[in-house]
């Protein structure tokens, strides 16, 4: 017998709600859910935040406890989320751990259980993440299938049983399947006609054996319009609960599925032979849902001013102590969430900022560094011929910038890597082909506005300034470019081995732009290969990715999505480096929370690794407006760490 679950994500905060219609989608969208599953005994999955629980509870606590009634029955069952709907890559392991923990405390308290499965919040994976899950008490997990398939290339049916995560941790996966549920979308809202969608139900059923996602989605697009685009259509004069009842009662009828719970679904997808695997890859280090124009940075990188959100949240996370009151992590936990930053209204907007206001920024440096001794504050300064090239040296670094573009770096090197450089300049020629036959500098600035088809760069004659301060020595540059002036400023330790390099753009506010700066060449040359990518992605370790694949975050979707992928950094924070040593770029968050993306190409045996720092992406959330922030890099010699269980801090969770 073929088998199928249907599960309802539930989100008074979705971003185009406004707070005046949230007892409007109660009625229109929630009461139907519990209706349908007394009227079709489908045990249907609910899936809530604790901040929507307490909102249903504020306004309509008869729901809530009709809900807990129909759980102690076992008619339905409740999916766990979190306290918001935040998306976890992007959020330190603390916030995602306060978010577990404080959603799991309401569900005991307003309905009397504790889930089982959790879904991942907007499908945003991580593996590290599910160490976490593990830890606060799920046995599994609920994931996006489609995305999955392309992060793995991955062309089987038959999915993966298991997640691993970055020790030897795992959890069983529950798939869900993007393209189901917006078919069932569509024949609901009358879009396509409904035996068409049961042909392809039917068809899918024929090719598969595990049970079926026929929905797993948003309560909130069955009758109810939020008003979010100008093409919504208007809802189905059938009523689209009604329809959505008749719909699954022929799709019983002409293919005899038997609709189960999620967890059954999950216990029956278990029977098959056990197929663990790492569920992310270095072209999708964070697989999310749906089609490719949803990837994470709709909320890392644009939306009406996500940079400069995250960067706030950032700030706060650091400012909060570990003894903080649950009050405070959960005022953070609803600050970070996911519909803050994409088509969120005007109203909530101000309601966001007015949150925000009570926050004092950060603004101490991200590293503190000691005073030099005298012998140790040399500089020696070689200018050529051709006064192109400025090398400076110390007794640590070697370091040599372009003059004519833009104060670029032609190479680093430090003094424990032997002086082999770890950044570089790869020179027009370098690859002997003609689709790599540009120069690939590392320190540049990348500034594209499609709209008045503009690319602007760095790569301007400079007469920069030599000056000296405490730790450091200071070389500042100022270049005019086009619709920006540019700051640029390098500072080399004194007694360490470490390389800042700032970028202030003037006027700081944020265009129709595509912005990515600290833009490195790495030097792989000098590494063993296949190296390594490291990362902390919202988990209590890091993640490692193998740099043997090949990969363009940069590349764009569509001429209205700029990028495809990115990495979460949570703790401002990549290395790339082998077994012995390695090269990390580090940045403060709570000052500005920049996003890396990873160019990683190979022709023959030579290698093209750039990483890149976007400070403005666009897509469809994106609002011209907003901060643009100064973004200040630290580059240092170093190792990888390794992930080990015994690393991951105990918590306790209320029962």
């Amino acid at each position: 017998m073929k088998r199928g679950y249907l599960l309802f994500h539930l989100n008074l905060a979705f971003s185009s709600i406004a707070e005046s219609a949230r007892p409007e989608v109660i009625q229109q969208c929630y009461w139907p859910i519990l209706e349908l599953i007394e009227k079709s005994n489908i045990p249907i999955g609910i899936e809530l935040t604790g901040w929507t629980l307490q909102q249903i509870n504020h306004l309509d606590p008869v729901w809530v406890n009709k809900f807990k009634t129909l759980l102690a029955q076992q008619r339905c069952e409740l999916i766990g989320s979190g306290w918001s709907q935040l998306i976890g890559p992007l959020v330190p392991f603390q916030v995602n751990l306060w978010n577990q923990k404080l959603a799991l405390a309401l569900y005991q308290t307003l309905l009397n259980y504790r889930p089982t499965l959790v879904l991942v919040n907007e499908m945003a994976f991580a593996s590290s993440l599910v160490e976490l899950y593990q830890q606060v008490g799920y046995h599994g997990l609920i994931m996006d299938r489609d995305n999955i398939r392309l992060a793995l290339k991955y062309e089987h049916h038959d999915m993966p049983t298991h997640a691993c995560g970055v020790t030897t941790t795992k959890l069983p996966v529950l798939w869900s399947d993007s393209v189901l549920f917006q078919r069932l979308q569509r024949a609901v809202h009358g879009d396509i006609p409904i035996v068409q969608y049961l042909n392809f139900v039917q068809q899918r059923m024929a090719s598969e054996e595990l049970p079926l996602a026929i929905y797993a989605n948003d309560a909130e697009v069955f009758n109810y319009r939020p008003g979010r685009f100008s093409t919504e259509g208007k809802t189905h004069p059938e009523g689209e609960w009604t329809r959505l009842q008749r719909i699954l009662k022929q799709l019983q009828e002409q293919t005899g599925i038997e609709f189960i719970s999620p967890t059954d679904a999950l216990k029956l997808s278990k029977l098959q032979p056990e197929n663990a695997m790492r569920l992310s890859s270095l072209n999708q280090p964070i697989p999310v849902k749906k089609q490719a124009k949803y990837n994470v940075n709709r909320w890392a990188a644009a939306g009406r001013d996500n940079i400069w959100l995250n960067t706030q949240c950032h700030s706060q996370y650091q400012q909060l102590s570990h003894d903080a009151n649950s009050y405070q992590w959960q005022t953070l936990c609803e600050l970070w969430a996911s519909d803050f930053r994409t088509h969120i209204t005007q109203e909530r907007w101000l309601s966001c900022l007015q949150k925000l206001s009570t926050i004092d920024r950060v603004t101490s440096p991200s590293t503190v560094q000691t005073l030099a001794s005298d012998t140790e504050n040399k500089l020696e300064l070689k200018i050529d011929d051709e006064a192109i090239y400025w090398h400076l040296a110390t007794s640590q670094i070697k370091l040599t910038l372009n003059l004519r573009r833009g104060m670029s770096i032609d190479s680093l090197a430090f003094k424990s890597w032997q002086f082999k450089p770890l950044l570089v300049t790869k020179h027009q020629g370098y690859f002997d082909t003609i689709a790599l036959a540009a120069d690939f500098y590392s320190g540049g600035l990348i500034i594209e506005m499609p709209g008045l088809r503009r690319r602007i760069t760095d790569l301007e004659w400079v007469n920069p300034e030599l000056t000296d301060e405490l730790n450091f020595h200071v070389i500042t540059a100022k270049l005019d470019l086009a619709h920006f002036n540019l700051t640029k400023i390098i500072k080399i330790s004194k007694t360490t081995e470490e390389l800042r390099i700032s970028y202030q753009l003037d006027p700081p506010v944020r265009n129709d732009a595509i912005i990515r700066l600290g833009i490195m060449t790495i030097n792989m040359t000098e590494l063993e290969q296949p190296a390594t990518l490291e990362v902390w992605q919202g988990g209590a370790l890091p993640e490692h990715f193998s740099l043997a694949d090949e990969c363009d975050h940069t590349h764009n979707v569509s001429t209205l999505v700029s990028s495809s992928a990115s990495f979460g950094a949570t703790t401002g924070q990549i290395s790339i480096g082998d077994q012995h040593r390695a090269i990390t770029l580090s940045w403060n968050p709570a000052l500005c929370a920049a996003v890396p993306l990873l160019l990683n190409r190979r022709y023959k045996q030579q290698h093209l690794t750039r990483i890149f720092f976007s400070l403005s992406e666009l897509d469809d959330t994106f609002k011209a407006g907003g901060h643009l922030l100064n973004f200040e890099l630290a580059i240092t010699p170093g190792s990888l760490s390794r992930a080990e269980e015994s690393q991951i801090p105990s918590v306790m969770i209320q029962q």
